[in-house]
């Protein structure tokens, strides 16, 4: 029992002392140390429960110390004659009660008074119990073998009532024998002659076990000692050899000298074979009194540092006050009041197993809050003791563990389980501390740890997941598209990224740290999974290069850009708007439910009225249509697909995935795909990268809880001649291989491609009828494209005939979609075309994009440059 105790106390012992001399301790002892270590949650609710445990030490031993008064002065309570003229005093349930009040008021006195007395006093008991110590070792030697009458008890002899067995009323000291010895070299268990209760392994060892608590006596004066940092190591650890040697030759002293049924049924033994009988006592009652100041005082401390954290509000604000000496009296009295109500059960065996769990469970938490400084390998760990490995750590929660289920299994679930009650409560109910919280450094160690074995070169198209860097100009204007981007990247990486115009060069300081906060705010109050990128660059254009090259880690690289749209809509203000304040219950919660607008300190938008445009276009916009499409041409190059959104200034996801019943659908939701190039009439190629990717986003936002009930609808633009039946089988059978579900539209267009071919033809006759410089000039173009159409590897590219897209097409086309929506969609997927190489023709292709979304709502551009499925298992 020595042995396990003290590997559990060595064990725990070396955590206390490395995280002692880590830093400065202030008040709270192993609370202190566990709070800062493992943060607010874990050290409030170890901190209730070692307050708790102290508590229940402290009446502990008031019994334990009444037990020995009664056991000495009391007449016998089952009316036997007193063997001693000194037994005067009333024994029953209620006298023990009330001598037990007397000696926590006297703990409660020196207490209130302040450490510095209990302090003195626990100088002057030291000295008294070393001296009985000194009187019991030189008794064995000193003292004959004599016969001992054992104490009588109805509990244990039923014969004292005249029925029932005898058992024996005396036993023998015998002296040093080595007969003696082979007697007591193994366990015989019996009958506890004072609660009536069979023993155990694990009930005597929860009683032996609290005699080994001290070591945190001194940890929890920690606020009150000068230099705790230099004194707690030293003293704990000389504290723990020293008794474990006393403990050890007291065992093998009466081990070999006084027979197993004196050691059974005399818990006073010692008093009896002492060469004077009231040293022994003197020494019991000095060392219980001491104990139980200890573990007021010490249980006082730990309620006072829970207060001053306020971890539970109000509830503990009166703890926190204190004397002019900086004594807390009033958590002195709250703590006195406590050990008041545990005295109530009587018995001190009753509750030795609950002290014990509590502090096995304590001293876990010490190794484990140790353990996890240890793993966390934080640069700030540096405790002048070394003495201790991460395997000294979990040994000592291995035995911890191990021994609070061994004594009483119902008791370790039951404290644990309110332990976890309490860490919940903690969590959701206390403010944010700064005291730095060690799940954020293991969190920290085990990310880069993973972050290095996510190789990029292992990357499978199985297992590939969009990871997004969505351009944000201004948050006002974009809560509705930074919602929904966060539903389709399907847990992958979701960047925030922000583009500041300015030059380091001539600014004080970087202006994007003080943005920071109001950007995670942001994206607190939305409860979206993001991170947040800024950036400070001379351009938009090269801000956002900045962004693709530097943004993530590893593996963890956005694959894919989202842009707004560039168009001429004013953008509106979302965060402020007391119209768009509330909508409907979603989860996660819709773009409006936030918080005041006060939180959030963003520029105010284009085109309001408080605005100053410092360096910006004529139209209020700080890049131009040249830049923006060559924004698109630069991820492109780069391997990034590209995303456009538009109309998303006004969605609303709640709204949109609520239409009205009165619709034709009947409130059904639906989301369309066009997987083709529209821009590219003589193409009508649907199995494309591009295309494949396309149907890849809708499905995965189809995959989302909250879009799950919505209806793909996949549009196959078909011209008379063509086989339709052949391409719709083709396209179901391509769907059904990539295990996706949605419903097949074939859509005529010979219209629309007859007024392609009418512009052809008008531009063919147009071109002969030029003269030879104009000619020369047209040579030259149809040259610069057919350059452009060998340079790009891709099916899906930009047609070398954009220029000659009439507008009179597009729009037929845009009224084509429109006219197939009935029921209108929630969001449409269109195919993007690459830019075209001639950066002369940026602004045409961007208009050529405007007529083709007009008035669709809310719609994205999709171009896909990276194969995402595959029909593998």
């Amino acid at each position: 029992m020595f042995v396990v105790a003290y590997f559990i106390i060595c064990m725990t012992v070396l955590s206390v002392c490395a995280i002692s001399t880590n830093g400065a301790l202030d008040a709270g002892g192993a609370y202190y140390m566990i709070s800062r270590a493992l943060g607010p949650e874990f050290g409030g609710s170890i901190g209730i429960m070692f307050f708790l445990a102290n508590v229940c030490g402290s009446a502990l031993y008031v019994l334990g110390l009444v037990e020995a008064i009664v056991d000495t002065f009391g007449v016998p309570e089952d009316g036997t004659v007193a063997t001693s003229p000194y037994q005067i005093l009333p024994s029953g349930y209620w006298w023990s009660l009330l001598y037990a009040t007397g000696v926590a008021l006297l703990c409660l006195l020196v207490c209130l008074v302040g450490a510095h007395i209990y302090a003195k006093a626990t100088f002057l008991i030291f000295l008294v119990v070393m001296f009985v110590l000194g009187t019991i070792f030189i008794s064995f030697f000193a003292v004959r073998p004599r016969t001992i009458l054992l104490p009588s008890s109805a509990a244990f002899n039923p014969s004292a009532n005249g029925t029932g067995p005898s058992f024996p009323t005396t036993a023998n000291f015998t002296g040093f024998k080595l007969d003696t010895l082979r007697g007591n070299l193994w366990a015989d268990y019996t009958v506890d002659y004072t609660t009536g209760t069979m023993m155990t392994f694990a009930t005597v060892f929860a009683v032996m076990f609290n005699g080994c608590t001290g070591i945190m006596a001194g940890s929890n004066m920690s606020g009150d000692l000068k230099n705790p940092s230099y004194a707690i190591p030293r003293g704990t650890i000389t504290a723990v050899i020293f008794t474990f040697i006393i403990y050890n030759l007291l065992m093998a002293l009466v081990a070999c000298s006084c027979d197993r049924v004196l050691l059974q049924r005399d818990y006073s033994f010692l008093r009896d074979i002492n060469i004077w009988n009231p040293f022994v006592t003197i020494g019991v009652y000095s060392s219980t009194l001491s104990a139980a100041m200890s573990n007021l005082i010490g249980a006082s401390r730990i309620l006072y540092a829970l207060a001053r954290d306020d971890l539970f509000g109000k509830v503990l604000s009166p703890a926190k006050k204190t004397s002019h000496s900086g004594n807390p009296w009033v958590s002195v009295l709250i703590s006195w009041f406590l050990v008041q109500l545990v005295l109530f059960s009587g018995k001190l065996n009753t509750i030795a197993s609950i002290v014990t769990i509590f502090f096995l469970l304590v001293y876990a938490a010490v190794d484990l809050a140790c353990l996890a400084l240890e793993w966390a390998s934080a640069p700030n760990f540096r405790p002048t003791f070394r003495y201790f490995t991460w395997h000294t750590c979990v040994l000592g929660i291995i035995g911890c563990a191990v021994m609070m289920f061994l004594i009483n299994a119902i008791y370790a679930s039951a404290s644990i389980a309110f332990m976890l009650l309490l860490l919940l409560l903690i969590h959701y109910l206390s403010p944010t501390s700064s005291w730095g919280y060690i799940s954020q450094a293991l969190i920290f160690h085990q990310v880069r740890k993973y972050l290095l074995m996510l190789d990029v070169r292992k990357d499978h198209v199985k297992f590939w997941r969009p990871q997004v860097l969505l351009m944000v100009s201004n948050p006002r204007s974009s809560i509705g598209l930074i919602t929904f981007i966060n539903d389709i990247k399907k847990s992958g990486l979701y960047v925030l990224g922000h583009v500041q115009l300015g030059d380091l060069n001539t600014l004080p300081s970087d202006p994007l740290q003080s943005q920071y906060d109001s950007w995670l705010s942001l994206v607190d109050q939305l409860n979206i999974k993001a991170f947040v990128n800024l950036t400070l660059a001379d351009s938009v254009r090269h801000g956002v290069q900045h962004l693709l090259f530097i943004s993530g880690l590893g593996g963890m690289r956005p694959n894919t850009l989202v842009l707004g749209f560039y168009d001429d809509c004013l953008p509106k203000d979302k965060l402020i708007d007391p119209s768009l304040s509330t909508s409907q219950s979603t989860d996660p919660p819709g773009p409006f439910q936030l918080e005041q607008p006060p939180l959030f300190h963003f520029a105010s938008l284009r085109g309001s009225s408080d605005r100053q445009d410092f360096g910006e276009l004529g139209d209020g916009k700080v890049l131009g249509p040249q830049e923006y499409v060559a924004i698109i041409a630069d991820a492109m190059k780069m391997l990034k697909n590209v995303v456009l959104a538009r109309y998303f200034n006004n969605f609303d996801r709640a709204q949109a995935l609520s239409p009205p019943s009165s619709s034709p659908g009947k409130g059904a939701v639906y989301v369309d795909v066009w997987p083709v190039n529209l821009l590219r009439p003589d193409s009508c190629s649907y199995v494309d990268t591009c295309s494949l990717f396309l149907l890849q986003l809708a499905c995965i936002l189809n995959m989302v809880r909250a879009w799950r009930k919505a209806k793909l609808r996949l549009f196959l633009c078909v011209e008379g001649g063509r086989s339709v039946r052949g391409s719709e089988e083709k396209l179901g059978q391509l769907l059904k291989e990539l295990r996706i579900k949605a419903q097949i539209y074939t859509v005529p267009w010979d219209q629309q491609v007859a007024l392609h071919w009418q512009r052809q033809n008008d531009w063919g006759k147009k071109q002969r009828s030029q003269s030879p410089d104009t000619a020369t000039d047209e040579k030259k173009l149809r040259a610069d494209e057919e350059e452009e159409e060998n340079e790009d590897d891709y099916v899906n590219s930009f047609p070398s005939n954009a220029t000659r897209l009439s507008d009179d097409y597009l729009s037929a086309v845009n009224k084509l979609i429109l006219d197939q929506a009935r029921p209108p969609p929630a969001v449409r997927f269109l195919y993007l075309p690459r830019p075209p190489a001639d950066t002369r023709r940026y602004t045409a292709y961007l208009r050529q994009l405007e007529l083709l979304t007009q008035d669709l709502g809310p719609t994205l551009l999709i171009h896909g440059v990276t194969p995402v499925i595959t029909t593998d298992l």
